[in-house]
């Protein structure tokens, strides 16, 4: 019989000759894969392990299995290659058996190098290096369930609602010989299954029918069947192997959004990096168990897990706590023309591996991979992982998250089942209103295709606070004003079937150097370290959590320069009542956004009450602006207070103040704001901006904004001085 054994223990880490004793899981950029913008470590490291042989019967075989080690590795015993993997987020195994003796030096040479054919190699996060996930040694009979058809269990399991209940259709792959075979499904019986040899692979299958099945549905009720299946070979018990599966079916309708079982589930969606701070990829249990925890607390019902195969504890996870899953490979950014076999391969994996979880709702082939342009080589390439999707699976849909600069037209957007975009009008470029009217026109011009938000967000740095928040200030106040319209805009166009929120923790993205903190992405609406919850994490439980809850905003804005004040007040509750200093000052009914004004003169205790639930902060008046308030002291501004200099102007002359369409249309304006463009492009989303190709309806609403906006909201942080360099260049030259 299997046995499996964990194998954490007793590891050296050699890293540019330095030898370390650990413990896995473990990674080599846990610190310098969060701090940028200096590069990280990304080269070559080896995993060092004496054992002994196994204690093991004739016959058996002895497995590794490798839970996730980033990105490529060679597995080596006793100096003699075992075997080879590309790909940094999934399970796969080496057969040792005939490579073992009675002592053994195993060495896994990992590498998170840059290359051209393994994914990811260009994309908004660390790549960590390392073995930073379980490994196990497992020992088992000869004959044996599948361990070596990219890192599956062998079991395949499939329910179909019927008329009269359900079907649960079985397929297990196996190795060596088997004359019986078993699945047992708690609460409804055994079956034993048809036993074929022909063919290249062997395959023992049946189907079990369960008249009045009990659904997987959702939230709600995320009921779990437990099977079992046992392989017998000649009356000998050789091998057994348990796993979970849920009865449930979904549906996606272009006009009414998405179905769990027959009934509308409008999916309420946050995004995850599986990273955290000090701790790089390699996490606990426990650390996962917090984060799903925490996502559940803010009232989603379903999770985008980017850009990425996750840890099999979290998918887990999902199907016990009913949440609805996009899972994706990394085929991110920019397409290689020398990388397709890796794709396919990651999507093998990525199915094969999770095919069974009753979480999962579709198996996505890229993510934002045309920001470099399409072309045949990208597009053949998606269709043919569209068709290994439809070949493995025939219950899930394929799905696609597209570049906000994707043209609607192109042959990408109904190439899978289902797709999303990613558009961040609102911060990178645009308003936030901008969102609502792509999404009107894109269902009036495409009514039969089904549309959903897969990232949207802005970022904020919790320190930086404003009582008059804009676009590009990275203040906590901004995001929530962002996502509070973000969240009126889902419900009143139901047709979008999900929306997933950019993102739900911070995490590293080593390339960024942003307000202050760099290396990281700032748009989760949870620190880094999970320590803090940003206002926009209340706007979001408002809107999807029924427990009762008052939250006041802008608590870490305690130092403030005006006389009236703006209290507001996320609940989801009907009405509110706000005290100052002990003194009841009024009730407001509503819903989610709650506002008042108040005058200040000093030191206040703030209160705000509904029912049993309340809330409390501190504020003060105070003279001047708080320094910390900015990213940084050089940007201490007096917000009520008009600016002492303006940018110069000169009738018939551009400016800063010009927009682009005035500056574009003069030939020494296009060429002076072409490098420009360049330049902060190269600046935007830690990188990824460079080399993008802009649409022309993305063009044209960059046309409408003028340079002084773009450069202010774009992230490039220049100081007034430069400012005016810009400005005297553009004073030179006349307007048509």
């Amino acid at each position: 019989m299997r046995r499996t054994i964990n194998w954490n223990n007793n590891w050296i880490f050699i890293k540019e000759n330095k030898e370390e004793k650990i413990t896995l899981p473990h990674t080599w950029n846990a610190i310098d894969g969060q701090t940028g913008p200096e590069p990280y470590y990304r080269g070559v490291c080896i995993y060092k392990k004496i054992f002994e042989r196994p204690v093991m019967d004739k016959g058996e075989r002895c497995y590794l299995e490798f839970r996730g080690v980033n990105s490529s590795c060679e597995i080596k015993i006793n100096n003699k290659s075992v075997t080879t993997h590309d790909g940094g987020y999934s399970t796969f195994r080496a057969d040792i058996t005939e490579y073992i003796e009675d002592e053994n030096n195993l060495q896994v040479i990992v590498s998170n190098e840059p290359n051209n054919r393994v994914y990811p190699q260009r994309a908004d996060f660390t790549f960590y290096g390392g073995i930073y996930r379980d490994v196990f040694l497992i020992i088992t009979d000869e004959s044996h369930f599948d361990l070596d058809y990219f890192g599956g269990n062998g079991i395949y399991v499939t329910p179909s609602i019927t008329d009269d209940g359900a079907d649960i259709d079985i397929k297990c792959y196996y190795t060596g010989n088997a004359n019986k075979v078993v699945a047992s499904i708690d609460g409804v019986g055994e079956q034993i299954l048809e036993v074929s040899e022909a063919g290249e692979k062997k395959l023992a299958k049946g189907k079990v029918h369960i008249n009045s099945p009990h659904l997987w549905n959702g939230l709600e009720d995320p009921f779990l069947y437990r099977i079992t299946v046992t392989l017998f070979n000649e009356g000998k018990e050789c091998d057994r192997v348990y796993d979970k599966f849920g009865i449930r079916e979904f549906r996606v309708d272009p006009e009414k959004g998405f179905f769990l079982n027959g009934k509308n589930y409008p999916l309420h969606g946050v995004s995850r990096h599986q990273d955290r701070a000090d701790v790089g990829n390699a996490l606990t249990k426990e650390m996962h168990k917090e984060d799903m925890d925490l996502i559940m607390s803010m009232g989603a019902n379903s999770i985008r897990l980017a850009h990425y195969q996750h840890d099999q504890y979290f998918y887990d996870l999902c199907d016990e706590k009913g949440i609805v899953v996009w899972a994706e490979i990394p085929y991110i950014t920019v397409h290689m023309d020398t990388g397709r076999e890796n794709t396919i391969s990651q999507m093998r994996e990525l199915i094969t591996q999770n095919y069974n979880h009753a979480s999962i709702m579709c198996w996505a082939l890229s993510n934002e991979i045309t920001l470099q342009g399409v072309t045949e080589d990208l597009l053949e390439n998606h269709r043919i992982l569209n068709d290994i999707v439809h070949e493995m699976d025939e219950k899930r849909f394929s799905a696609m998250a597209n570049l906000f600069l994707l043209d609607t037209n192109s042959p990408l957007v109904k190439l899978p089942d289902i797709r999303g975009y990613n558009l961040y009008y609102g911060w990178y470029v645009g308003e936030a209103g901008d969102n609502d009217k792509w999404f009107d026109d894109f269902h009036k011009d495409h009514p039969d295709v089904a549309i959903g938000l897969t990232e949207y967000g802005a970022d904020s740095v919790i320190n930086l606070q404003s009582p008059k928040p804009e676009k590009g200030d990275y203040t906590e106040s901004y995001q929530a004003l962002y996502h509070e319209h973000m969240l009126e805009m889902f419900s009143k166009r139901p047709f979008i079937w999900g929306t997933y929120l950019w993102n739900m923790f911070e995490f590293a993205a080593a390339g960024r150097d942003e307000a202050g903190d760099p290396g990281k992405n700032h748009k989760g609406v949870i620190t880094f370290d999970r320590k803090h919850k940003k206002d926009a994490y209340y706007i979001y439980k408002a809107w999807w959590t029924s427990d009762p809850f008052v939250h006041l905003c802008s608590k870490r804005y305690h130092d403030r320069i005006e006389d009236t004040t703006e209290i507001k007040v996320y609940s989801n509750k009907e009405s509110v009542t706000l005290y100052v200093d002990g003194k009841e000052i009024e009730t407001k009914k509503g819903a989610h956004v709650f506002k008042f004004n108040v005058e200040i003169n000093g030191v206040h205790k703030i209160k705000v009450v509904s029912d049993d639930v309340c809330d409390e902060m501190e504020i003060a008046h105070v003279n001047e602006p708080n320094p910390n308030y900015f990213a940084g002291a050089d940007k201490v501004r007096n917000w009520f207070d008009e600016p002492e200099e303006k940018a110069e102007e000169k009738e018939g002359y551009l400016s800063i103040n010009s927009t682009m369409a005035e500056i574009q249309a003069v030939p020494e304006g296009k060429a002076f704001i072409d490098k420009f463009m360049d330049k902060m492009k190269s600046k935007t989303a830690g990188g990824m901006g460079e080399g993008v190709e802009i649409s022309e309806a993305m063009q044209a609403l960059i046309a409408r904004q003028p340079l002084i906006k773009l450069i202010q909201q774009g992230g490039m942080e220049l100081d007034t001085e430069q400012i005016n360099q810009i400005n005297s260049i553009l004073l030179n030259i006349e307007k048509r």
